[in-house]
């Protein structure tokens, strides 16, 4: 049986241009280092890619289709992406990432917290970039799932 395991991520955003310094400064606190970051054009599709690179994961930035690129993000649009939650190892760490997210001049749209409504221990953190796709970084104290082999 396959294991859910994400290989990459493709976020488009409105502007390359605004988007990747932000990024810049956002990957490294995620713990992805710039080292591995790259950038290209895919010709056939006309788009842009800025890609960071991980061994756990590559996330990658896109430029819009030219006829996309005046739509409003919207996180409820069917086929957008709600938000993305980043899994932190403690509450501390949520609290820290919280200081160096905010420094970045993410938008903070709720501080690190309890949300029971999740769960119990459910501590998080959301905050959008500069073109309003929102992110989350999320510890869950005790959180097990059951082995499915």
């Amino acid at each position: 049986m396959m294991e859910p395991i994400i290989d990459h991520i493709t976020i488009t955003v409105k502007d390359l241009k605004v988007a990747e310094p932000f990024y810049d400064k956002l990957m490294p606190i995620l713990g992805f280092s710039l080292e591995n970051k790259s950038k290209g054009t895919v010709k056939e599709h006309a788009f842009d890619v800025v890609e960071y690179g991980h061994p756990l994961l590559l996330f990658a930035i896109n430029s819009p289709r030219e006829a996309f690129k005046n739509e409003p993000i919207h996180r409820r649009k069917p086929g957008a992406l709600h938000h993305l939650a980043f899994k932190a190892k403690s509450r501390d760490e949520v609290d820290e990432l919280y200081f160096q997210i905010r420094e970045i001049g993410a938008n903070i749209v709720d501080p690190p917290k309890f949300y029971p409504q999740h769960g119990e221990s459910y501590y998080a953190l959301f905050f959008k970039d500069l073109e309003g796709i929102k992110y989350e970084i999320v510890y869950e104290e005790g959180r097990m799932l059951k082995n499915t082999q």
